[in-house]
């Protein structure tokens, strides 16, 4: 997560075609996230943005796709939200990430 002026930059590895759309934990340093659209058409890319936009508690209308329109990795700029409140707005959709391990 970078910021940036009047907000911040998130890193996302978008799963298409799942059967739950959600958070799914973290790949590789990125926010991982999952969508029920195929990427035809910008669909995914629509479904990715009310997803966060629902994980984050935000605006639609505050979400911009900033790079990665034809990849599963992508940067989604975040306005009006720097880094340490996304991170306090997803910190308890993640916290499984952080369970103890099992025996």
């Amino acid at each position: 997560m970078l910021p940036t002026a009047g907000g911040s930059v998130l890193r996302l590895h978008v799963r298409p075609g799942a059967s739950r759309p959600g958070l799914d934990g973290l790949h590789g340093g990125a926010l991982a996230l999952r969508v029920a659209a195929r990427p035809v058409g910008g669909a995914a890319n629509r479904e990715v943005l009310s997803v966060l936009a629902a994980a984050l508690g935000v605006a639609l209308s505050s979400l911009e796709l900033a790079a990665g329109s034809r990849g599963r990795e992508k940067r989604v700029r975040v306005r009006g939200l720097d880094p340490s409140r996304v991170r306090e707005k997803l910190d308890p959709l993640l916290e499984f990430d952080r369970a103890e391990p099992r025996d």
